[in-house]
């Protein structure tokens, strides 16, 4: 084969509207003889100078240009934005089942390795000492405070949230109360709060006020601290947080991060018919416990330095007897009988599988994750920076420090000794604290 001849040959059409249009058309002629010699420049003319015999076969070639340069350059840019789409939603894909099978991995824990965040001191051995003088009756809390009990997520529908720790608290002669909030509202909302029930009991008794917050209440107070410090620094002693999601909890997350848990199984959905129309919640209350509600709220409000802070995380058990346990969470009261002389009704305990559900959240975060937990929070996202932290080898629950056990063994001390024992830490810590900063001033 060799190449004879490139001819262009150039037509003008005139069409109705009276512009030319021109038409490039290329031939290229491609011709070859027995023994490879090249064939005569000239084309064959129509007065047969050249014998049809000799005419070697011709492969002819036209490209038509015919579109102009601006829409062959728009089919080409359409077309590669169609690559393009095709590739982002190809990455989108990807990405999507990276989120999925990672989850909450690359967030547990981020406060521990995030930087400028102060260093955690152990407290637990503190905590056993003192907890086992409670048990044997040795009682150091003063009177010259009020201990805020600020309750959790649901704890409006708990009726004996905390009730008998604060019994237990208003038997030893000291006043304790527990913060009436909407545990379904949002974080900020809860911290407006809670500010002015402190001032209000402040003013009311002339006595700062120690507080204690279960579950997302410590993360509702330790808000209220970090939001409105300058106008309660001189009216509060410190804060206790007990098992406390202060840098988030995998369970908020993976239900409402996208192409997680809550994706597949509606639990989003439902999550959002219990919170905004059964218990007329604000769905925020639970995106506010995600990390990345969590990472953007400590971001800008961290807790001052100089506020004594003691954070207490446990492990929930995941053994079979624990399946069997139950939880009283609130009382039923049945009608009066004729049998009863006292002239009272009958109160029987309304108890629910609360330790087999918080089991099963539990082994669902070790298999997943690796994380060891409460059920809810894992111990991790509740140690607070800066924070004395403790952390007991019993195996307790989430829901055990405000809910009762009917099977508990009396010896290891109950949820009321557990927290006169951890704001009994929080006092000293405070002390120490307040040593610390005076010789610093010196």
């Amino acid at each position: 084969m060799s190449l004879t001849r490139i001819i262009g040959c150039v037509t003008v059409e005139y069409p109705s509207s009276g512009d030319p249009v021109s038409h490039e058309q290329e031939l290229t002629t491609f011709s070859s003889t027995p023994n490879g010699d090249p064939l005569n420049s000239d084309l064959p003319s129509s007065s047969g100078s050249h014998p049809a015999t000799n005419t070697p076969p011709i492969l002819a070639v036209t490209r038509n240009s015919s579109k102009g340069p601006s829409q062959n350059t728009s089919a080409l840019v359409q077309s590669n934005n169609s690559g393009q789409s095709e590739l982002s939603m190809f990455q989108g894909l990807i990405e999507r089942a990276r989120r999925t099978v990672r989850g909450s991995a690359d967030d547990i824990g981020w406060l521990q390795h995030a930087s400028g965040m102060p260093s955690v001191e152990d407290g637990t051995g503190r905590f056993m000492e003192i907890l086992d003088n409670i048990r044997h009756g040795i009682h150091k809390l003063p009177n010259s405070m009020v201990y805020l009990l600020v309750p959790g997520l649901f704890s409006n529908h708990g009726p004996l949230y905390f009730v008998s720790i604060k019994t237990s608290f208003s038997k030893m002669g000291l006043a304790c109360h527990i913060a009436k909030i909407h545990s379904e509202a949002s974080v900020e909302k809860n911290a407006r709060e809670l500010k002015e029930y402190i001032e209000e009991i402040y003013w009311g008794s002339q006595k700062r006020v120690m507080l204690l917050g279960h579950s997302k209440g410590g993360v509702d107070a330790a808000a209220a601290l970090s939001l409105y410090w300058s106008d309660l620094k001189d009216k509060v002693a410190g804060l206790a947080l007990t098992q406390s999601p202060y840098g988030g909890s995998p369970i908020a997350s993976d239900i409402l991060r996208e192409g997680q848990l809550g994706d597949y199984v509606n639990i989003r959905r439902l999550m959002e018919i219990i919170i905004c129309k059964v218990i007329k919640g604000d769905m925020q209350a639970l995106e506010d416990l995600t990390y990345e509600r969590r990472k953007e709220f400590l971001t800008k409000h961290q807790l001052p330095s100089e506020l004594p802070v003691v954070s207490f995380h446990t492990e929930a058990g995941i053994t079979r007897a624990v399946l069997a346990t139950l939880s009283h969470v609130a009382h039923a009261e049945l009608p009066l009988m004729a049998p009863l002389s006292a002239g009272e009704s009958p109160i029987l305990p309304v108890v629910i599988p609360l330790g087999a559900a918080m089991a099963a959240c539990a082994q669902l975060l070790q298999i997943r994750y690796g994380e060891k937990s409460d059920g809810l929070v894992t111990c991790r996202d509740a140690e607070v920076p800066g924070s004395t932290v403790v952390r007991p080898k019993r195996k307790m629950d989430h829901a055990w420090m405000v809910y009762s056990s009917l099977s508990g063994d009396p010896s290891d001390g109950d949820a009321s000794q557990m927290c006169e024992a951890l704001l009994t830490l929080l006092v000293e810590v405070g002390q120490r604290k307040r040593h610390e900063f005076a010789m610093k001033d010196e």
